[in-house]
């Protein structure tokens, strides 16, 4: 175990701990960023990185990969430490710091942040026993490039945010795109299913899934069966692409002693939790009023690190601007 000391732990890589770390080491706080997953970027990165992004200010328009991109030389100015492949399970208070064990070692820290968004993910899958056989060849659950799918026949399943983007992204790509959803109204932003209804995709409502059976050419055959009703429609696709939406859980802010309420932590307005000294910043979060937008997490981000080198070093001047922050930029990219 090494007796240095971080002023701040951020456990969670996505763009509100990355954003965070840089914002921590413009305060010339000593930041780690502890981080699960073999990359950085969390859901942004992992399900779905061709998405296209609306709501960050700023940006008319960015790619979850680009957005992920930005953020990383953001922080690389100011080099703070990412540490990846690397869990946290224990958090243990010892006087005025906290020792977290990890699954590579033990690591000492003045106070934390936790920013794991919703924890561990999967996708929610298609309830049929014969999916399996066809999952990451004709079924599939993410879209890494969705250049893939060009000139392809398909369809998704889902009425969701995500399940729209996948389908405005891979409109104008795809030979066909069916659009399969249980309820004749879209649960997806007003603006996204406006597009979707202008594009070529051709909308199944309300049907689901019903069997899925082989078919030539490496080709599937989606059987699908109209809800509370008899219709029951045949459609020969290269993919089938399925968003239910994902299952989460924290289960891990119990292993480490975080009062948890269905899985989120509750905050006050210096995004610190009951026990001093440990924040919690981004989809983790929760109070009042709370919106789970990248936007939002990245203003949560200056707070919880101002209040928590606010209670480290009260001495210490708080700042205004970040022009009184970066007194020289350590590195420019």
């Amino acid at each position: 175990m090494s007796d240095e000391y971080y002023d701040i732990t951020i456990i969670g890589g996505g763009p509100i701990g990355i954003f965070a770390a840089a914002y921590a080491k413009m305060r010339q706080a000593k930041v780690q960023v502890i981080e699960s997953l073999d990359q950085l970027g969390g859901q942004v990165s992992a399900l779905f990185p061709a998405k296209k992004i609306y709501d960050i200010p700023g940006y008319p328009v960015i790619t979850g990969t680009k957005l992920i991109e930005n953020l990383e030389n953001q922080a690389e100015q100011f080099g703070p430490e990412f540490f990846l492949n690397e869990a946290v399970s224990q958090i243990k208070q010892k006087g005025n710091y906290f020792q977290l064990l990890t699954t590579k070692r033990t690591t000492l820290s003045k106070s934390i942040i936790i920013a794991t968004g919703v924890g561990a993910f999967q996708p929610r899958k298609l309830a049929l026993p014969e999916a399996a056989q066809f999952e990451n060849k004709q079924l599939r659950y993410f879209i890494k490039n969705p250049q893939e799918f060009a000139g392809k026949d398909l369809i998704i399943a889902g009425g969701g945010d995500s399940a729209v983007d996948w389908a405005l992204e891979l409109a104008s790509k795809a030979n066909s795109l069916h659009v399969v959803h249980r309820r004749n109204n879209f649960r997806a932003l007003e603006s996204s299913v406006s597009q979707l209804k202008k594009s070529k995709a051709i909308l199944e409502t309300p049907f689901l899934v019903d069997q899925v059976l082989p078919a030539d050419n490496q080709r599937i055959k989606v059987i699908l069966k109209e809800v509370r009703g008899t219709v029951q429609k045949e459609l020969e696709t290269d993919y089938l692409l399925v968003n239910y939406g994902i299952i989460s859980n924290n289960k891990n802010l119990k292993d480490w002693n975080i009062p948890v309420q269905h899985g989120l932590i509750e905050v006050n307005s210096k995004m610190e939790t009951e026990i001093p000294k440990i924040f919690a910043i981004g989809d983790v979060a929760s109070y009042n009023g709370k919106l789970n937008l990248i936007a939002t997490g990245f203003g949560e981000a200056p707070i919880a690190v101002n209040n928590a080198l606010l209670e480290l070093y009260p001495e210490k001047r708080q700042p205004m601007h970040s022009t009184q922050l970066v007194k020289s930029l350590p590195r420019s990219k």
